[in-house]
């Protein structure tokens, strides 16, 4: 097969993008397989893809940042989508012209954005994947709305969380799209896991605030106290940056807490800690979590839809305390820096547990379901049976939840700007 993603800007740094590099590198091995993207800013990405991956972008932000058509906004991409704003008339027709040009069997797009792209202009000879990388209940009801439109006409909707699937299922309306649940990989690591001994506590992502790295500082703060030889190295960069360097000087734990700046590959700093710590008030999946656990670190981890649940087994190779919940995230911290036995126990089972997440299962499901779609699509059949009439009901009542939100919304903006214009 020949198999094409299309992403936002394979050229900076990001969840989906290492998540891409990743299964499109494994299916590199047995399928011819290109990586297009929207966007470039710079001249090489800063991920390595696999030498084997065709690597193309459509829009050279270097050269067409002020062409007339890049200056124009965008029609096609939805404006209620978060990356509205970098998107044109220009990213518009390129997009177009690719999607009418592919000679791809399939088509995996990467953020709705690109997913309404790829549901309305790929051609009827082509397989339409559309992934999703955050959550249904995460998009804003005016983007659900687009959604509920041009959705109906891709062949396959892949969530990474089983949970995100069961809410497509339930609040969409997607007759003869095939959703399912397919989890991020995370490579077999080139070093040795960590031991368990060295009295570290390592957290990796963009330094935003929905991340909770602050909530994170002050929970260490009662490790720190009790146990003054601990670290917490928090890798990254992000806006946070300024304000956490402050709480960490306010809480007087300079010599305990450390920002690391960001590490690309996070490997070799994984293995300097014995415990991870992940602390989001959401999290789609929790790539970092399941890095961490395949080099034999336990984690900790608020229990935030709807990611850590599926990948850790509380009490088993990790813990999940409640969203926000400072004194039960400092709790499940000091019983693993207390206890040395538990905490390598912990983390031989997050090494073992972790193995579902490796290239090998993730990339046979992937291949399994794109080969069934191409199956279903030469043959002319819909790659999954309709769905049902009470079914339908229910979607059709979050579909009616969404339109009074986005009509509310409407009519706020709409006094907002009154008001301004009265000023």
């Amino acid at each position: 097969m020949k198999i094409s993603f299309l992403i936002h800007n394979a050229y900076g740094i990001g969840g989906t993008i290492t998540t891409t590099f990743n299964l499109a590198g494994a299916l590199a091995e047995r399928h011819e397989v290109e990586i297009v993207s929207a966007l470039r800013h710079r001249e090489n990405p800063n991920l390595r893809p696999d030498p084997r991956i065709r690597l193309r972008p459509l829009v050279d932000l270097r050269e067409e940042k002020e062409h007339p058509l890049h200056l124009r906004p965008a029609t096609v991409y939805p404006e209620s989508e978060y990356r509205y704003g970098q998107y044109s008339e220009l990213t518009d027709q390129r997009i177009a012209e690719y999607l009418r040009t592919t000679d791809a069997d399939v088509v995996v797009g990467t953020r709705p954005g690109l997913n309404v792209h790829l549901a309305l202009q790929a051609p009827a000879r082509t397989v339409r994947v559309a992934q999703e990388h955050l959550t249904l209940d995460n998009h804003h009801p005016r983007l659900r709305r687009v959604l509920r439109r041009a959705y109906p006409r891709l062949d396959a909707l892949t969530t990474v969380t089983h949970a995100d699937a069961a809410a497509y299922r339930k609040k969409m309306r997607l007759p003869g799209v095939r959703v399912e649940a397919l989890p991020n990989s995370v490579p077999d690591p080139s070093l040795p896991p960590a031991d368990g001994n060295a009295r570290v506590v390592v957290a990796a992502g963009r330094l935003v605030q929905v991340k909770r790295y602050d909530l994170l500082i002050e929970a260490f703060a009662a490790v720190a106290a009790e146990r003054p030889d601990w670290q917490l190295r928090i890798y990254g960069k992000g806006e946070e940056h300024d304000r956490l360097r402050r709480l960490i000087d306010e809480l007087g734990l300079y010599d305990n807490v450390f920002l690391m700046g960001a590490a690309i590959p996070m490997e070799a700093e994984w293995v300097k800690g014995s415990i991870a710590a992940a602390t989001s008030n959401f999290e789609p999946f929790g790539m970092t979590i399941v890095e961490a656990m395949r080099l034999g670190l336990p984690v900790v981890s608020t229990d935030c839809p709807h990611g850590p649940a599926e990948i850790i087994a509380d009490g088993e190779d990790g813990r999940l305390v409640p969203v926000g919940d400072r004194d039960a995230l400092s709790a499940a911290l000091l019983a693993l820096v207390r206890d040395d036995d538990k905490r390598r126990r912990m983390g031989r089972a997050a090494l073992e547990n972790s193995q579902r997440y490796a290239p090998g299962p993730v990339v046979a499901q992937a291949e399994e379901l794109f080969a069934d779609l191409v199956a279903a699509r030469s043959a002319g059949r819909p790659a999954s049976p309709p769905g049902g009439v009470n079914r339908l009901l229910v979607n059709h009542g979050y579909a009616a939840k969404d339109a009074v939100h986005t009509v509310l919304g409407t009519v706020v903006r709409s006094v907002r700007t009154g008001r301004k214009e009265e000023r």
